[in-house]
């Protein structure tokens, strides 16, 4: 029995360890997915389009949180936690290693499938072994200071990772960059084992109860109709979403979409009200995900294109030491042909096209520094990566959690607290102004004609992850709030269904990117999405905050 004077159970930092390194590796290729795609098979990559690219980075988060639905129910119901974050884990980590040796495309196609169902089954279940730990005396007062221990855990791996990606892509390639990310999760699983004797304690399946939703009902009457739809949407007749992959997901999504909404009409009065305000809630979230998941996407374009990446003299000889640039050379020689729109234009066999020129990163650097680079011609320019732009949001989040949590501990203090669904409104309106600050960035470089200062990328990530922390924890928390107690498991599943939708809108509006040849007016969409989300969340807002009320909870 662990003592009592003890804040937190030593089963946490397995945990949060183990966390740690689990994202890690999906951050990890995350950052460096679309870069991968879009490289020419000369370089290692893959020589998709990037209008592809988009649309098969948004399908892939989009499933990674659509499969923890199916995954929970069967860790809760049939394999217990512990086995189905092995059993994750190890089908990550085979996916990750994948992705790093094979080249066919057909294997990475494998690779992503071996991830998407590790992850449902991995990520659901760690988050419920946590919370099991701090059921029992005298942990459960500190179960929010936990679960908030846990948040840093996630983000410090999703800060590390990509610094790591860069050193190993400079160094040896894609493939080694890939094959880390699968290390950084058996090293989790290794420290999972070290700590299961803390942690078994916590794996106690959730007992079925009258009322329960089988897992046989959700696999005939949600899943296996969501199978059928999904074919159905791919193999029609051209594309009504824009593409086969993005057909396919829409339908799928159909059977469970008309699930929840029948889990609404078909609820007693006193469920009613809980079940759609969750529902209301899921909708206006799934904007905010359509916009925010594009940091894989569009804001990895611009980081790669429209931004001055270019390392000060100083720190060029300690980078280069630990390979956390690129070398560019300026001198002209054979070099990539790109459209006005940084478009790669490679020919039938996914070969680049060449020319006699500079490298495309100095198409539109500043007057003064071409002016600087042609009187004194230098080797090499050194750059920053550009996945490591990708560790601007987590490292936000370290600092400005403690901001966030002291800013609405003071306003309980005084009796001004916001409701769980008026920060879950302000997140939508705060993450709606980091748009404003892009277009200032298109403005400030004349729609890309110069590259402007990275400032501009590390301000609207600050911004947007100070809606993240209004929003996606109090969605999480308003589930747990609200749902009735025998379909709590469900309704978080609607949760993740609609982080799920919002995953694949975002590759679908990042692939409008070269409809736009005023980039100002790709941002001003998206602005205008979540503006949208915050009316609508600012239309319902008193009857949510009337039905919390009602619930005894704020």
């Amino acid at each position: 029995m662990e003592k009592s004077t003890s804040k937190h159970p030593k089963g946490l930092p397995y945990l949060f360890f183990t966390e740690m390194w689990e994202r890690f590796g999906y951050y990890l290729i995350l950052g460096i997915f679309v870069l991968y795609m879009i490289d020419p098979k000369e370089t290692g990559g893959l020589a998709f389009n990037d209008k592809n690219a988009d649309d098969i980075f948004g399908t892939f988060i989009a499933l990674t949180y659509l499969t923890p639905f199916l995954g929970g129910f069967l860790a809760d119901r049939v394999l217990g936690y512990v086995k189905a974050i092995y059993i994750g884990g190890a089908l990550m980590g085979l996916g990750y290693v994948g992705l790093g040796v094979f080249k066919e495309v057909s294997m990475f196609y494998v690779s992503m499938a071996l991830i998407i169902l590790g992850n449902g089954f991995f990520k659901p279940s760690i988050s419920t072994l946590l919370g099991n730990l701090y059921e029992e005396e005298p942990y459960r007062i500190n179960k929010d200071a936990g679960y908030n221990i846990f948040y840093m855990g996630i983000n410090i791996g999703a800060f590390a990772c990509n610094i790591i990606a860069a050193f190993m892509r400079n160094k040896f390639g894609w493939g080694e960059a890939f094959i880390t990310a699968g290390v950084g999760m058996f090293i989790g699983l290794i420290i999972f084992s070290l700590g299961r004797k803390h942690i078994m304690k916590a794996n106690v399946k959730k007992p079925v109860q009258e009322g329960d939703t089988k897992i046989s009902d959700v696999l005939v009457k949600v899943f296996l109709p969501a199978i059928i739809a999904g074919i159905i949407g791919w193999i029609i007749p051209g594309n009504i979403f824009g593409s086969d992959s993005t057909d396919a997901f829409i339908f799928a999504c159909l059977p469970v979409i008309y699930f929840y909404v029948m889990l609404w009409v078909k609820a007693n009065a006193e469920d009613k009200k809980p079940i759609g305000a969750l529902l209301a809630i899921f909708a206006v979230s799934l904007m905010f995900w359509a916009v925010f998941k594009q940091n894989g996407t569009a804001l990895t374009r611009w980081a790669n294109y429209y931004t001055d990446r270019s390392v000060p003299a100083a720190l060029e000889k300690p980078l280069e030491a630990i390979y956390l640039v690129d070398a560019k050379d300026y001198q002209t020689k054979e070099v990539g042909v790109f459209d006005d729109q940084y478009q790669a234009q490679k020919d039938e066999a996914g070969k680049p096209i060449k020319e006699q020129g500079k490298d495309i990163y100095f198409r539109n650097v500043s007057p003064e520094k071409k002016a600087v680079l042609e009187a004194n011609p230098t080797d090499k320019v050194y750059l920053y990566n550009t996945e490591l732009f990708q560790s601007v949001n987590p490292f936000w989040v370290i600092v400005l959690t403690p901001v966030v949590v002291g800013f609405f501990m003071m306003l309980r203090r005084k009796g001004k607290e916001p409701t769980t669904p008026s920060k879950i409104v302000l997140g939508l309106f705060i993450s709606a102004l980091s748009c404003l600050v892009m277009v200032g960035a298109v403005y400030a470089g004349n729609n890309g004609a110069v590259k402007v200062s990275a400032l501009w990328l590390v301000a609207a990530y600050g911004v947007i992850t100070v809606g993240e922390l209004c929003l996606s924890p109090m969605g999480l928390s308003l589930v747990s709030k609200l749902s009735p107690p025998r379909i709590t498991a469900l309704m978080m599943g609607g949760f993740f269904l609609s982080t799920s939708i919002g995953n694949k809108l975002s590759g679908v509006l990042a692939s409008f990117w070269y409809d736009y040849e005023n980039k100002a007016n790709f941002f001003i969409v998206n602005f205008g999405l979540l503006l949208l989300a915050t009316l609508l969340g600012l239309s319902i807002l008193k009857r949510l905050n009337k039905i919390m009320k009602e619930k005894g909870v704020n």
